[in-house]
C-alpha cells in the first residue's frame, strides 16, 4: 500500500474517532471504550510490525506494555517524578528491555523466538508480585494504587475530565500510528520485509540482520512502553493480572481481524474488537463464546483480515494494462 493511501486510511479512522465525543461525550462508559480503542490500537500495531512486517514471532508485547506501565507508575509514586517525564523514561526503559530480549533471539528463528519472548511474558508476573517486585515498588499482589494522572500546565488529564483526556489519548495514539507508518514506508521497513522474505538474500545485499532486528525490538518496545505508561496514569491502578492470557488473546484477535501485515489494519482491528467486546458485555458468560464464534467466522470469510479484503477489492477494480 502506498504511503498516501495509508495516511488517508489513518486520517479517516482517527478523524471519525475525533468526532465521536460530539455525540457521546456525556456518556462516560462509551468514552472509556473509545479511549481503550486508541490505546490498544498502538499495542496491536507494534505487534503487527514485529510479526507482520519483520517476521519475528514475538509473544512479548503485553509484557513490554506492563513493564512500561509499572516503570512509570513506580517512578511517579516512589520517586515523585512528574508523569510526563516518567512516561518518557518508561519508554526508554522498555526499549532497552526490548533490545536485551532481542539479543538472544538473533540466533533463533520462528517458534524458538516465540518461546523466548513468551517466557519473558510468563516470568514477569511472578517477578512483579514476588520479593523482587516488592523491593522495586511494584506493590506485590496488591499492585500499584493511586498512580497520579498526567498533569500538563496545571491541567489534570484523568477519568474525571474524560473528554479532554480522550483528545490527549487521540494525539498520543495518532503520533504512534504515524511513527509506525513512516517507519514501514522508510528504508527500515524495506529492510524488515527483506529480512522476513529471505534473510540470506537480504544479508547478501548488505542488510544487517543484527542491526535491523534489534531496531524493530527497540522501536516497538519503546512505543508499547509509552502507551502502557499512559494507560497506568489514566486508570491510576495497575495489577499483575494484566499479564493473564485474556489480554494476550484479544490482542492477537485484533491483528487477525485487521489483517496481519496489512497496516493500518491493526488499528481498525483494535477499534472493532475493543468496541465489539465491550458492547457485548451484557451477554455475561456468553460474551467470550459469542466473540470467539464471530472471530472464527470472520477469519474464515476474510483470511487476510478487513484490510486485506479492501485491498483485494481495490486491486480488482483497478484498470488492467
Amino acid at each position: 500500500m502506498r504511503l498516501k493511501h495509508m495516511a488517508i486510511i489513518i486520517g479517516v479512522a482517527y478523524g471519525i474517532m475525533a468526532l465521536l465525543p460530539l455525540l457521546v461525550g456525556d456518556i462516560r462508559f462509551l468514552m472509556n471504550i473509545l479511549i481503550m480503542c486508541l490505546i490498544w490500537a498502538v499495542v496491536a500495531s507494534c505487534w503487527d510490525v514485529m510479526m507482520g512486517f519483520a517476521g519475528i514471532f514475538s509473544f512479548g508485547q503485553v509484557a513490554f506494555f506492563v513493564m512500561g506501565a509499572y516503570c512509570s507508575g513506580i517512578l511517579a509514586i516512589e520517586h515523585h517524578v512528574t508523569p510526563v517525564l516518567s512516561i518518557l523514561i518508561a519508554g526508554l526503559f522498555t526499549a532497552g528491555m526490548g533490545v536485551l530480549v532481542g539479543l538472544p533471539c538473533l540466533r533463533l528463528a520462528g517458534p524458538y523466538v516465540a518461546l523466548v519472548t513468551f517466557g519473558v511474558h510468563m516470568a514477569l508476573q511472578p517477578t512483579l508480585r514476588g520479593e523482587i517486585g516488592i523491593a522495586l515498588g511494584s506493590g506485590g499482589s496488591v499492585g500499584l494504587l493511586t498512580i497520579p494522572p498526567i498533569n500538563i500546565f496545571g491541567y489534570s488529564f484523568s477519568s474525571a475530565n474524560i473528554v479532554p483526556t480522550f483528545y490527549l489519548t487521540l494525539l498520543v495514539s495518532l503520533a504512534c500510528a504515524l511513527v509506525i507508518m513512516f517507519v514501514i514506508k522508510s528504508y527500515w521497513g524495506v529492510a524488515f520485509l527483506a529480512l522476513k522474505d529471505s534473510q540470506d538474500f537480504a544479508m547478501s545485499l548488505g542488510i544487517s540482520a543484527f542491526k535491523y532486528k534489534l531496531m524493530v525490538f527497540a522501536l516497538t518496545s519503546f512505543l508499547t512502553g509509552i502507551i502502557g505508561a499512559y494507560y497506568g496514569h489514566f486508570y491510576g491502578v495497575l495489577s499483575f493480572r494484566m499479564l493473564d492470557l485474556d489480554l494476550f488473546s484479544i490482542l492477537m484477535v485484533m491483528m487477525l481481524v485487521g489483517g496481519l501485515g496489512h497496516y493500518p489494519g491493526s488499528i481498525i482491528g483494535a477499534f472493532l474488537v475493543v468496541a465489539g467486546s465491550e458492547l457485548m458485555a451484557p451477554l455475561g458468560a456468553y460474551r467470550a463464546v459469542t466473540m470467539g464464534a464471530l472471530v472464527v467466522i470472520l477469519v474464515l470469510a476474510l483470511p487476510n483480515g478487513v484490510m486485506g479484503f479492501f485491498l483485494k477489492r481495490a486491486s480488482d477494480r483497478a484498470p488492467s494494462g
